[in-house]
């Protein structure tokens, strides 16, 4: 892909796309900048791709830790403006961990400033390409993608992956989401699709087979929200291990009944006379060891 660097990062950061800035542009863009553990790889990325070349921003496809964890460093490194969609940017202005979710998922975060907004609609001029800023809720409400029609390239943030898309985090809060995400897919399918770059995971472009995974995905969840819940119970504490890398298990209940979104996932979704959310978490936990996503030693659960 000329002119634009893809960072496939591990799971608990999101990929980053790099684009290099085309002849009277001021600089390059980032797009996603992935989560706080790992800022010093996100700058040593970027350092080594720009190669003394010059930043001229930051944008985020939306606001969940592993895509815009890495802005606060990005800024103080490079003094380059960060832009956000604009359904959250009132709640980054004033740094409202509640309405950025982040306390409600805890996760860790590091305050950033806001310069510009990425308005759906429009288009960001990077790399001598025209981004269209397409609504993509479903996964987040307000994320966007970011699309070259010029070139078929599609940055689909976590809309769609090769196998799937991300968790459905309004259905997590207890809002519909479902709809949103086939109403995305729908829209994904009505474009000149040449290569996806996901979110997370390897660039590709079989788009038919990945959307057809996905709806077939999606389809399942609709049938069975209890279905949905519980993946995404089980991502939400495998994603907090890649945060900590290792916890006692007693001190790791703690911090999931004190969790609002896991609470509020017990609260509907828990299983038919089981009376206590940590026997279900704890059998969440029996699940990701036994598919070999965590490991538990000498009393505590560990990454891997």
């Amino acid at each position: 892909m000329q002119g634009l660097a893809v960072f496939e990062r591990g799971w608990l950061s999101s990929n980053n796309v790099l684009v290099h800035a085309a002849a009277g542009e001021a600089g390059a863009w980032l797009i996603d900048s992935s989560h706080v553990n790992h800022v010093e790889q996100t700058l040593a990325l970027v350092r080594a791709e720009l190669a003394g070349r010059p930043l001229a921003g930051v944008a985020n496809t939306h606001l969940h830790s592993d895509h815009c964890g890495g802005n606060a460093a990005l800024q103080q490194a490079f003094a380059v403006p960060v832009a956000v969609p604009p359904g959250q940017a009132q709640a980054v202005d004033a740094w409202d961990d509640d309405a950025l979710s982040y306390r409600g998922t805890g996760q860790r975060m590091a305050p950033f400033r806001r310069q510009l907004l990425l308005q759906p609609g429009t288009a960001l001029v990077a790399g001598g390409r025209e981004w269209e800023l397409i609504e993509s809720p479903g996964h987040d409400p307000h994320m966007l993608m970011l699309f070259d029609r010029a070139q078929g390239v599609l940055l689909s943030a976590d809309a769609l992956w090769e196998n799937g898309f991300g968790v459905v985090f309004p259905e997590i809060a207890g809002e519909p989401g479902f709809d949103d995400v086939a109403l995305t897919l729908d829209r994904i399918a009505a474009l000149p699709v040449r290569l996806v770059v996901p979110g997370h995971g390897r660039v590709f472009n079989d788009v038919a087979a990945a959307l057809q995974r996905a709806r077939s995905r999606l389809s399942g969840f609709q049938r069975d929200p209890a279905r949905h819940a519980r993946h995404a119970l089980k991502v939400l504490l495998k994603y907090h291990l890649m945060e900590e890398r290792e916890q006692p298990l007693a001190d790791l209940l703690v911090w999931a009944r004190g969790t609002p979104m896991l609470q509020g996932l017990w609260e509907r979704f828990a299983p038919v006379g089981m009376r206590d959310a940590g026997q279900w978490i704890e059998m969440m936990l029996e699940e990701l060891v036994a598919a070999g996503a965590l490991v538990l030693r000498d009393g505590a659960v560990v990454d891997v």
